[in-house]
């Protein structure tokens, strides 16, 4: 009897050993899909955030917008760009710091006119930082296809109307919407007063000045009028330079409807 109860637990512990020796075998597998798992999980929720707080000013898949913002999809980007502004960290410390803290001044004027506001909440922005994180992997997740032709957007019909016109403009090319907020629009920036209500506020804001006069010299001039609770110089002067006379009226124009 003794017999067969040592026998029955060595062949126990032998079949124990070995299937613990499976588990731990195939564990660094496991562990790597689960990584690969939120990782990929990450990157989707970042493409989501990027689609609503990035693209008006880093257009369509990150491809950038030509005098406005830089792509973030080219190899330049994964290969020049650390070594180009001195930063001694890794890429995606440098793409994470940026996107929480934002970058008031542009470091190449000569490309791209367009600022960008702080978007992490410690900096006084609209993101928690699980989404910092999500956008972070998002935009590195581009080294590996950088360079590459991803398909081009889809082309957006020119609107025959100048208020619908100059809403794509204040949401796309004019980067309004990296700063200022317009209820029922993509626009949520928080660097710059809510634009939500502009036609009215405009309408009172100088006496003797119409609406339309008002939010031109706005745009052209920031410097011209400052909101309550705004400093000067948290917006680009240069509007006038990189948009063209009808886009700027174009702008107004749809801006006067916001009531």
């Amino acid at each position: 009897m003794k017999l067969v109860q040592i026998t029955v637990g060595i062949v126990a512990t032998i079949l124990t050993l070995v299937i613990l020796l499976f588990v731990g075998l195939g564990e660094p597998n496991r562990m790597a899909a689960e990584e690969a798992s939120q990782l990929g999980k990450s990157i989707e929720e970042g493409a989501l955030l990027f689609g609503e707080y990035c693209k008006p000013c880093h257009g369509p898949q990150a491809k950038g917008i030509e005098g406005l913002c830089p792509p973030l999809n080219d190899q330049y980007f994964f290969t020049g760009r650390l070594k180009d502004v001195g930063y001694p960290g890794t890429l995606r410390d440098y793409v994470k710091s940026t996107i929480a803290g934002g970058r008031l001044v542009s470091t190449r004027p000569n490309l791209y006119a367009g600022s960008m506001p702080p978007w992490a909440q410690d900096f006084g922005g609209p993101l928690r930082p699980d989404q910092i994180n999500n956008l972070t992997d998002f935009v590195i997740n581009f080294e590996k296809t950088a360079g590459q032709e991803m398909g081009m957007p889809t082309p957006t019909p020119e609107a025959n109307d100048p208020v619908s016109r100059g809403k794509a403009i204040v949401l796309g090319k004019g980067t309004c919407s990296a700063c200022h907020k317009i209820e029922g629009t993509a626009a949520a920036g928080v660097l710059g007063p809510e634009l939500s209500k502009i036609g009215s506020i405009a309408e009172t804001r100088v006496a003797g000045q119409s609406a339309a006069d008002y939010i031109k010299e706005s745009i052209v001039n920031p410097s011209a009028f400052l909101s309550p609770g705004f400093a000067d110089n948290l917006m680009t002067k240069t509007f006038g330079q990189t948009l063209t006379a009808d886009e700027i009226n174009d702008m107004v124009t749809y801006l006067s409807t916001l009531k």
